[in-house]
Order: C-alpha cells, then sequence, then structure tokens
C-alpha cells in the first residue's frame, strides 16, 4: 500500500508546521485504506487524508495527524 515515505524539503516542511506525513502510495489505494494503514502501522490517530497524483504518476497521500501526534517525530524514528 505505501510505497515511500517523502522525505523532500516541502514533506519535512509540512511534518513540521502541518504536523502532517507524505506518502508515495499505490495507485489503488483509498483514502480509508491509507487512513487504516498508518494509524495501525504508527500507533497514531489521523484526522484527515488527501490525494493526488503527480506529474510522474505517483499517487502522493498527505496523512494528517491528531495533535496529540508529532509527525516531525515518527520521521524522526523512521531515519534511525
Amino acid at each position: 500500500m505505501i510505497k515511500d515515505i517523502k522525505r523532500t524539503e516541502k514533506a519535512m516542511d509540512l511534518a513540521d508546521q502541518q504536523n502532517t506525513l507524505t506518502f508515495v502510495v499505490d495507485m489503488k489505494a483509498t483514502k480509508p485504506e491509507i487512513k487504516q494503514y498508518v494509524e495501525k502501522t504508527f500507533n497514531v490517530e489521523v484526522q484527515s487524508v488527501r490525494t493526488l497524483i503527480n506529474f510522474k504518476g505517483e499517487k502522493i497521500a498527505y496523512v494528517r495527524l491528531k495533535s496529540k501526534y508529532n509527525a516531525q517525530e515518527i520521521l524522526d524514528n523512521l531515519t534511525e
């Protein structure tokens, strides 16, 4: 379902400023499936999921976490 976690400057800014994780996901993945996967995998609660298809033909999911969780912390733990 999730192919990759974006670690671009924009993705890092979104994690820091809007508590949002950015993923490259399977084209067939639905918003409810993405939400459920992120909640189970990272043990967090998701506030919202937005998706788009970029110019490379990749489906990108922007997953905003509820305020009691820290997206930047999750990214830091994944890079260790």
